[in-house]
């Protein structure tokens, strides 16, 4: 590998922000023939290389960051775009904004589709999952009795729409709950089909579990609602760009998103999915000239809107690609395997995640018999500077681990010291 090569890419991929009109095409091409050189295999644990992919990002060097289930940083190259355009915008911005930028949100929508497997025309961008989850949960044309099937593991902010919904419209709201991880298919798909019923609508699924990385067979749950007549809404705040599939793969009617997560796009941007023939019959959140419209566009009257951050969207893709769905995939499961791996043979160190590839991701959990999971938290942050976040929600309660391509295996060392640390002394 010659890393070298990788180091130039990076410097290029800063420098060509100077022409935004070429922004990191020569970087792309370097990128490629970098990572090329390495095999895929031997790049998982190759930190040499890694490190190179850290250089791409502006890291804080007192801060240990595993929470990037949260909001994931965004490389330099992202960071400087969206400072590029807001600049520009700044010196003209009705002109710059809706005569300029506005006219790259369709080779955007065609780029994200060729990522996303999708068509452009069933692609919308705004904000984040929730205002994209939302515009379906609140835009469907349900009425009172109608049964939603959902779990109590869901994203809060969806399950409060829900009821929201429930207490406005009349909506039924039918439970389900796991004692999670799980691994077993089967299990989980049964669950979801004894729930349903000739009055159930249709069915929310989290593609993965935000508390503790769990990933749901929602291509399975769908076939068996679709045999039903039932709609299907994927909640994939923290799957896509996380683990390898399309959204087509899944079989939903509707998806939603936030890039800033996994994608490492700019803060503030979302990505929602809806097939083409349910376009038509789905209300936008924010009223449009024409609401039975069939134009997937129709959902992105959102008003003056930061146009930075929506073109900046276009290089986090770029960055992206650069790496490898593969790549980065098997390097975030190593990340979660290397630390879980040194800490699950304590006797009062409980772990809340599947491990198997293909039941989740980099999304950890952890607990400490005898202990409250703010307090292993807390003890992480003040004595290593690590900063995670505790879960206490429902059946589910530990400390969510979420490493990300930069996280390198000394800082994991840290974390690992500190968990057997607490541990010790519970």
């Amino acid at each position: 590998m010659k890393r070298r090569s990788l180091l130039t890419a990076i410097g290029a991929s800063s420098l060509g922000i100077l022409n935004p009109s070429g922004l990191l095409q020569a970087a792309t091409k370097q990128y490629h023939h970098a990572l090329d050189e390495l095999n895929l295999i031997h790049a998982i644990d190759d930190d040499d290389f890694w490190q190179q992919i850290r250089q791409a990002y502006s890291v804080s060097p007192t801060l240990i960051n595993l929470n990037n289930g949260g909001v994931s940083p965004a490389p330099r190259v992202v960071q400087e775009a969206v400072d590029y355009y807001n600049r520009l915008c700044n010196e003209a911005p009705s002109y710059y904004m809706w005569r300029i930028l506005d006219a790259g949100r369709e080779p955007l929508r065609q780029k994200m589709a060729d990522l996303a497997g999708t068509s452009p025309d069933e692609l919308a961008f705004n904000r984040n999952s929730s205002e994209s989850l939302e515009t379906v949960i609140f835009g469907l044309r349900l009425k009172a009795g109608d049964e939603i099937v959902l779990t109590k593991q869901d994203y809060p902010n969806m399950i409060n729409a829900w009821k929201q919904r429930e207490k406005r419209d009349g909506l039924v709201l039918k439970w389900i709950s796991f004692d999670f991880p799980i691994e077993n298919k089967e299990q989980i798909v049964s669950k979801f089909a004894d729930a349903f019923s000739s009055k159930t609508k249709v069915v929310h699924i989290t593609h993965m579990i935000n508390w503790n990385g769990q990933l749901l067979p929602a291509k399975e749950i769908a076939g068996e609602a679709h045999k039903r007549g039932i709609e299907v809404l994927v909640d994939g705040a923290h799957s896509f760009a996380h683990i390898p599939y399309k959204i087509s793969d899944l079989d939903c009617d509707y998806f939603g998103t936030s890039l800033h997560k996994w994608m490492s796009a700019p803060i503030g941007s979302g990505l929602l999915y809806v097939k083409k023939d349910k376009i038509k019959n789905l209300y936008p959140f924010l009223a449009s000239a024409d609401p039975e419209s069939t134009d997937i566009r129709k959902f992105e009257s959102l008003g003056t809107r930061s146009f930075p951050i929506e073109q900046a969207i276009a290089h986090a893709i770029d960055f992206y690609n650069m790496i490898g769905t593969e790549r980065k995939f098997k390097r975030l499961q190593y990340l979660k395997e290397y630390w879980v791996n040194q800490v699950k043979t304590h006797p009062k160190v409980n772990i809340h995640c599947p491990m198997s590839p293909d039941w989740g991701g980099a999304l950890g959990m952890v607990s400490v018999t005898g202990k409250k999971p703010e307090e292993l938290s807390e003890y992480l942050f003040t004595q290593y500077k690590i900063h995670t976040v505790s879960i206490d929600w429902e059946n589910i309660h530990g400390v969510r681990i979420t490493p990300n391509v930069y996280t390198m295996t000394k800082e994991l060392d840290k974390l690992v010291k500190g968990i057997l640390e607490f541990a010790d002394k519970a």
